[in-house]
C-alpha cells in the first residue's frame, strides 16, 4: 500500500501538468472612470493579459461587453461588444468608447481567450452629468419665421420701428401670422 501512494500523487502531478495554465486580467485604465455625458467622451478601457507566471500574453482574443440598456455606451462600430486581439506587450483597449446619454454606473465586461486557457474581468465605470438638449427641428423652423417676421416688420416701419417719419420710436410687434412681401 505504501507504494501506491507515492504512483498516485506522481500521476496526479502529471495530469495538472498537462493541463492548461490560466490567464490572468488586469485592468490598466477606465477602472473607477467618470465618463461626460454632455461632451460624450468616455475613459476607454484598457487591459494586459497575462499567465500563470504573469507574463504578458501576446495574440490573446479580447472581448468587451457593455450593458444592453441603461448606463452604458456603444464602441466605434455602433455595437456594444468589441473584440480585438492583445499586442506584444499583452495590452488590449476598448478604442472609442463613447458613453450613452444614461447617467449612472455600469461594469464593462472583459474576456480573453488564448490557446484553450480564458480569463474574465470587470471594469466599473459611471457616466456623469447632463447630457446636451436636444431642440427639435420644428422648434428652430418656427423661430426662424418669427424672427424673420420681426425683421421685416422693422425693416417695414423705416427701421426704426416709427412709419419713417424721422422720430426715434421702438420697434412694435404685431401679432397675427406673419406675412412677406412689400413694405405697406
Amino acid at each position: 500500500m505504501m507504494r501506491r501512494v507515492p504512483v498516485l500523487l506522481l500521476s496526479a502531478l502529471l495530469a495538472l501538468e498537462g493541463a492548461p495554465s490560466k490567464l490572468k486580467i488586469v485592468v490598466l485604465e477606465g477602472q473607477g472612470a467618470v465618463n461626460n455625458l454632455r461632451q460624450r467622451t468616455a475613459r476607454e478601457p484598457v487591459v494586459e493579459i497575462r499567465d500563470e507566471n504573469d507574463r504578458p500574453v501576446a495574440g490573446a482574443s479580447v472581448t468587451f461587453i457593455l450593458p444592453e440598456s441603461g448606463p452604458s455606451g456603444v464602441f466605434p462600430n455602433g455595437s456594444r461588444i468589441v473584440t480585438t486581439v492583445s499586442d506584444e506587450k499583452g495590452q488590449a483597449a476598448g478604442l472609442g468608447l463613447r458613453p450613452n446619454r444614461v447617467a449612472g454606473d455600469f461594469e464593462i465586461r472583459v474576456t480573453a481567450s488564448h490557446q484553450g486557457r480564458a480569463a474574465s474581468a470587470s471594469i466599473s465605470q459611471t457616466n456623469a452629468g447632463t447630457p446636451p438638449s436636444r431642440i427639435p427641428g420644428k422648434l428652430i423652423a418656427v423661430a426662424a419665421l418669427l424672427g424673420g417676421a420681426t425683421t421685416g416688420v422693422f425693416i417695414a416701419r423705416g427701421g426704426r420701428g416709427g412709419a419713417g417719419d424721422g422720430k426715434a420710436t421702438r420697434p412694435t410687434l404685431i401679432p397675427g401670422t406673419p406675412e412677406v412681401g412689400p413694405p405697406r
